[in-house]
């Protein structure tokens, strides 16, 4: 069965970020009716099991609409273009990877904070990028629009922002739990740990083992929390 990220109530949610994608790039506004929200799904369920089974380039519109079983002009009713599809799966891995966070990893890491003497604030970012490499493993469309940089730049604007995107979990934990200013410089900083993080986990991914794969990240793993977190142990 696919999934479809569980509720009406997630469809809303996906509804509102959709709409922003959609918004840079065309007129067409998201629908919040369930018919209509399922014919979204639908469109991007099907991009994303043909990004499994094809290369990027072969993947066009027509095809995405077969795949979901419906006409060229219904896809067209949602979804301006390729990219704008694109974005969307994109958007929607990013929705299930911080629910990955929020309830798989910060919950440990709270555990830890409670039960350890003295806790390293290098913990928090490592054990986010294991949860990210571990999601990837499993997601090779994901992979492939990532890795690729097939994102248009006004989502992976949004997506990354320390105000709106992933890296505004962290920063939230960093200035609620930890304590650290939120100031102009740590908006910066995780601007820089986020791009850095992709760009070299990406550059594991290259490696011919699996072994090496994680050489590279567990250095990146100490780097960039290094940076982050300059007076750690």
């Amino acid at each position: 069965m696919t999934e479809h990220d569980g509720s009406r109530g997630s469809f809303a949610a996906f509804a509102e970020q959709l709409e922003g994608v959609i918004d840079a790039r065309g007129s067409r506004r998201v629908p919040t009716q369930p018919r209509s929200l399922q014919t979204i799904h639908r469109v991007v369920d099907a991009a994303s099991s043909l990004l499994c089974r094809m290369p990027l380039e072969e993947l066009t519109t027509t095809r995405i609409a077969a795949e979901a079983g419906i006409s060229v002009g219904a896809l067209y009713r949602f979804f301006p273009d390729k990219q704008t599809i694109l974005d969307a799966v994109a958007v929607r891995h990013v929705q299930r990877f911080k629910r990955v966070i929020e309830n798989e990893v910060m919950p440990k890491v709270e555990q830890d904070m409670r039960h350890l003497e003295e806790f390293r604030p290098g913990q928090v970012l490592e054990q986010v990028v294991d949860a990210y490499v571990a999601y990837l493993d499993e997601h090779a469309d994901f992979r492939t629009l990532s890795f690729g940089r097939h994102i248009s730049a006004a989502t992976k604007e949004r997506e990354s922002s320390p105000r709106l995107g992933l890296p505004a979990m962290l920063k939230s934990f960093m200035t609620e739990q930890l304590g650290i200013p939120d100031h102009g410089e740590l908006d910066l900083a995780l601007r820089v740990v986020s791009e850095a993080g992709e760009r070299l986990i990406a550059y594991g991914y290259e490696q011919p083992t699996r072994e090496e794969r994680d050489r590279i990240v567990g250095e990146m793993k100490k780097m960039l929390a290094g940076y982050l977190f300059p007076s750690g142990p």
